[in-house]
């Protein structure tokens, strides 16, 4: 029996399975919403509220707990503790919500947005390069 055992599988091995929640928690935090499958997005829920909580706290040791929890990505520590964790101060938890966005076209997945609470609209697609083709 499963008693007990929380978190889905993804078909992936373990390292597979948390690089997959690291880079998908770096996106969020760096845009604030992001679409993915409903079961990531899910599973992605608890791992950045824990990191939103333990940014609350701001201490150096929070700083360090945070940047090998995200593979030393600094722009999304400093983010983490510079905006979003004065934004949630005063907030007793729930700072992400998960809003089903219909199925994807090519395999029938449900999708879904996981967007912080209180988000900063002007963050979404901040960081992104966009290459354009040269017209020759």
């Amino acid at each position: 029996m499963r008693h007990g055992i929380s978190g889905r599988k993804f078909n992936r091995h373990c390292r597979h399975r948390n690089a997959l929640l690291v880079n998908l928690a770096v996106s969020l935090i760096e845009h604030e919403q992001i679409s993915t499958t409903l079961a990531k997005a899910k599973d992605l829920r608890p791992y950045v509220e824990r990191m939103v909580t333990r940014a609350r706290d701001k201490s150096l040791h929070s700083r360090r707990v945070l940047l090998s929890q995200l593979r030393n990505n600094e722009n999304a520590v400093n983010k983490l503790i510079g905006e979003l964790a004065p934004r949630y101060q005063s907030r007793a938890g729930g700072y992400t919500r998960v809003l089903k966005a219909g199925f994807r076209a090519g395999d029938n997945a449900p999708r879904a947005f996981i967007e912080f609470v209180d988000r900063n609209p002007a963050a979404k697609g901040a960081g992104v390069v966009r290459v354009e083709a040269e017209a020759a």
